[in-house]
C-alpha cells in the first residue's frame, strides 16, 4: 500500500495542481477542460512545455518521480515567463500552491517553451539558476519525502549491515518541520570538510509535523534523533536507527533476552544477533567459515579454546555443528547483576540490566503519573529536558516549575527503541524513551549495500539491492 502511495503521489499532484490552473491551459491555447481530465491533463501539459511524453512515465519511478514534479512546475513557469530568480524560488518551494495562485490571482500570458523563448540569459545565470533550482528541489525532497541514510554500526545486524545505504520515508509518520530551519544544504550538523556548526539558531520553530500515512508500529525499524545529544537542537541530533519495541502505553520487560510487550513474547526475528560464548578443543574457527555465516564481530576471550561472537541463533546452530567445537552458549545475564550503565540508572530502584529489564510503562500524552522519590529517575529527563520544565528533589518533595507536584501529565508520546544486534547495541535500555518529536522517519528499503569486509569487486551485496525493509 505505502509503496503505492509513492509510485501514484507525484502523478497525484500534478494532477490537482493541473485542475487549479486550467487559465494556463486556456492561454497557451488548450481547450480549458482539458485541465481537468486525469492524466490527459499531463498529456497537453507537456504539449504545452514542449517536453517529450516519455516523460509521463518518470512520474511512476520512485524518488525521481518526486523531481519530476519540479520538472514540470519550473518548465511551464518559463512557458509564461515567470521565470525571474525570485518566482521560480517561490514556484519551487511553495509548490504545490505557486501555480494555482497565479492562476487565480493573474491573468497569465503565454510567451511559448523555454526553448523558443528569445530572452537571454547569461551563462553564469543559467548555472546560478540550474543549481538553485537543484538544491531547493533535493532540499524539500529530503525535507518532505525521503532521505537518504547510511548504516554506520553493526547495532542493526543482521537486519540491517555496515554498509547498507538506505531511503528513509518521511511520509509515513508524517514530514516534521524543521525546527531549526538555518542551515547548510546537505549537512546534517556538521559542516563537510571545515567541521563546525551547519546551522544557525537565530531562528527556532516550535515542533510540528504533517500528517503521515500511519502511527508508529511495534517491530517498525525508525529513525530517530539521539534523544542524549541535549546540546543540539533536536532536528540537529545525530541520527540513529533501531527497531521500536515498544509504543505508548504498552508495558515492555525483558526475560532472559527475550522481550515481552504487555506480558506477551514479541516476534523473535531470524536476523536477530545476540554475543555467544564458543568452547573448542583448542583450535580456532575456519576464518572461511566465519565469513560464510557473515560473522564479523568476536574472536578470542584470552581462555584458551575459548571465544566469543554476536551471531543469529542460525549461525550459531551450524557453529556448533563443526568438529572442533565443543559448546555454544549464548550469553544471559544475571538479573541480580545490575549496571548503573542501564536506564534509568537507579539500581536501589530498577535493578535492570539488558538482559532482564522492567518491567516498565511507555509514557504516553496526556497520561498521569504519580512522581516521588521512588521513581523520578525514571521521568525526570522527560519533564526536564524533553517537555522543557525545571525540577528540582526538596526534602518535602518534588517540584515541578517551583511548584510542589506528586503527578505529572506527559505533554508528548514515547516510544522503547532497540537494536538487533541485542548484545551489541547503544539503545533505550541505556539512555531511555526516545520522544515523539525526535522521531525522523521510517526505514523504507535498501538501494545499495557494500561489504567493508571484501574487496574492491566483491563489495557489492547484490541480493540486497532495492529490498524492501521490513518491520
Amino acid at each position: 500500500m505505502i509503496l503505492l502511495i509513492f509510485l501514484f503521489a507525484p502523478f497525484i499532484i500534478l494532477n490537482i495542481i493541473a485542475f487549479l490552473s486550467f487559465k494556463f491551459f486556456k492561454r497557451a491555447g488548450e481547450e480549458k477542460k482539458t485541465a481537468f481530465i486525469p492524466g490527459y491533463n499531463l498529456y497537453v501539459w507537456l504539449g504545452i512545455i514542449e517536453k517529450p511524453k516519455w516523460w509521463l512515465a518518470l512520474l511512476f519511478i520512485p524518488i525521481l518521480n518526486f523531481l519530476m514534479i519540479f520538472g514540470f512546475l519550473v518548465e511551464m513557469q518559463k512557458a509564461f515567463g515567470k521565470d525571474k530568480w525570485y518566482e521560480m524560488v517561490a514556484g519551487v518551494f511553495l509548490f504545490p500552491f505557486y501555480l494555482p495562485f497565479l492562476n487565480f490571482t493573474t491573468t497569465p500570458k503565454f510567451i511559448g517553451p523555454s526553448s523558443k523563448t528569445t530572452r537571454q540569459k547569461s551563462a553564469t545565470r543559467e548555472w546560478v539558476e540550474a543549481l538553485l533550482f537543484a538544491v531547493v528541489a533535493a532540499t524539500i525532497i529530503r525535507t518532505f519525502f525521503v532521505e537518504a541514510y547510511t548504516i554506520p554500526t553493526s547495532s542493526m545486524e543482521k537486519t540491517l549491515l555496515v554498509g547498507d545505504f538506505l531511503f528513509v520515508s518521511k511520509m509515513h509518520y508524517g514530514p516534521r518541520i524543521p525546527m531549526t530551519p538555518l542551515s547548510f544544504p546537505f549537512a546534517h550538523h556538521t559542516m563537510p570538510l571545515i567541521g563546525g556548526k551547519s546551522y544557525l539558531e537565530w531562528i527556532k520553530l516550535p515542533y510540528s509535523r504533517l500528517p503521515g500515512f500511519q502511527d508508529i508500529k511495534r517491530e517498525d525499524i525508525v529513525v530517530f534523533n539521539y534523544p542524549s545529544e541535549d546540546f543540539r537542537p533536536v532536528d540537529k541530533r545525530e541520527n540513529y536507527i533501531k527497531r521500536c519495541v515498544a509504543i505508548p502505553g504498552d508495558v515492555f520487560e525483558i526475560r532472559d533476552g527475550r522481550i515481552y510487550v504487555n506480558n506477551e513474547a514479541s516476534e523473535h526475528y531470524e536476523t536477530i544477533q545476540y554475543s555467544y560464548v564458543v568452547q573448542t578443543t583448542g583450535s580456532p574457527i575456519n576464518s572461511r567459515i566465519l565469513m560464510s555465516l557473515d560473522i564479523t564481530e568476536g574472536g578470542a576471550t584470552g581462555k584458551s579454546g575459548f571465544y566469543t561472537y554476536f551471531m543469529t541463533d542460525e549461525a550459531a546452530a551450524k557453529i556448533e555443528s563443526q568438529q572442533n567445537v565443543l559448546s555454544v552458549r549464548r550469553i544471559i545475564r544475571d538479573p541480580e547483576i545490575t549496571p548503573e550503565s542501564v536506564f534509568p540508572a537507579d539500581v536501589k530502584n530498577f535493578a535492570f540490566n539488558i538482559d532482564n529489564y522492567g518491567p516498565i510503562v511507555i509514557p504516553q500524552q496526556g497520561e498521569t503519573v504519580e512522581i516521588n522519590r521512588d521513581n523520578i529517575a525514571k521521568y525526570e529527563r522527560l519533564i526536564r529536558v524533553y517537555e522543557g520544565n525545571e525540577i528540582e528533589v526538596r526534602q518535602d518533595g518534588i517540584y515541578i516549575n517551583d511548584v510542589k507536584a506528586d503527578t505529572y501529565t506527559f505533554e508528548m508520546d514515547y516510544y522503547f527503541m532497540i537494536g538487533d544486534n541485542r548484545h551489541n547495541s547503544a539503545d533505550s535500555r541505556m539512555w531511555g524513551f526516545v520522544p515523539h518529536d525526535h522521531i525522523v522517519g521510517k526505514a523504507w528499503i535498501v538501494w545499495l549495500s557494500l561489504d567493508p569486509n571484501r574487496s574492491f569487486l566483491q563489495k557489492i551485496r547484490w541480493g540486497r539491492l532495492f529490498t524492501p525493509i521490513h518491520g
